[in-house]
């Protein structure tokens, strides 16, 4: 018989694997289509150019400059600041779609923050392209790197608290579901991506350079950032149960057809030309 004065520890909520992951999987084509397409490609017409090709890796225009190069970035970060602004707008009762606002804002800002500090440490990718020529050549690369790096924990730090409403304030429980909700999605996404990225014709060292990296390198924090609830760094939400999140055919339908479609016509990519390229 349980005493007045025990508490009981409440019941842990999974959710949805199979939801979860195709959630994941829309999120991160979402994403890389507005990197590469919406990014590069935004751009690209913005200075006055034609894109000549789109895939899940890459983008060429037929004109260059620095804001093609950049575009990419600053489309993941602007995407980022929609589904924050979409997560905190959402019905409490609309988990799914608020896990998707929160996802899709954490793919984004990760990627964003992880081209920084891969263009500076690795010295090549679209932000490493847009300092060359500045000198002296190790100060902008260092800058870049510091810089990345100081952005992703921050990042990182930032989705977590906008978790917090999905994984409930029970410090066990919490771990556990962030756990669930952004390891499965790390792993979901970057393997539909290398997929993808495996059909360009520019060859694996293409999709090592741009797939894995922006996907399993760049979105590393998905694996370790539940090891920051541990401690104290990340106060408990307001609720204290998980949010429900149930099996949802239509996000896996989406998740089916977006992930044919991503991998079979995107995955070779659209090509209109050849010109100036951009990641």
């Amino acid at each position: 018989m349980q005493t007045g004065d025990s508490v009981r520890e409440p019941a842990y909520r999974a959710g949805d694997l199979l939801t979860i992951a195709s959630v994941a999987i829309v999120a991160h084509i979402v994403g890389t289509v507005l990197h590469e397409g919406a990014g590069h490609g935004g751009a690209c017409l913005a200075v006055g150019g034609r894109p000549l090709l789109i895939s899940t890796v890459n983008m060429e225009c037929s004109a260059g400059g620095r804001l093609v190069i950049a575009g990419g970035t600053l489309m993941n970060l602007s995407a980022a600041a929609v589904f924050f602004g979409l997560g905190r707008a959402a019905r409490a009762t609309a988990t799914v779609w608020r896990y998707f606002c929160w996802l899709s804002m954490t793919v984004n800002l990760l990627v964003a923050a992880g081209y920084f500090a891969f263009s500076g440490v690795g010295g090549f990718g679209d932000w490493a392209e847009f300092v060359r020529g500045f000198h002296p050549q190790w100060a902008w690369r260092t800058g870049l790197a510091v810089f990345g790096c100081a952005l992703y924990l921050a990042f990182v730090r930032v989705s977590l608290m906008e978790l917090r409403p999905l994984i409930g304030s029970d410090r066990k429980q919490r771990y556990r579901r962030a756990v669930e909700l952004s390891r499965v999605p790390y792993f979901a996404g970057g393997m539909v991506a290398c997929v993808a990225g495996a059909l360009n014709p520019q060859g694996w060292i293409l999709v090592a350079l741009s797939a894995a990296a922006a996907s399993f390198g760049g979105g590393s924090g998905l694996l370790w950032m539940p090891e920051l609830l541990r401690g104290g760094a990340i106060p408990p939400g307001a609720g204290d149960e998980p949010a429900a999140l149930p099996r949802s055919w239509g996000w896996i339908a989406a998740a089916v057809v977006g992930a044919c479609v991503f991998i079979a016509v995107l995955g070779p990519g659209v090509r209109f030309g050849a010109g100036v390229q951009a990641r």
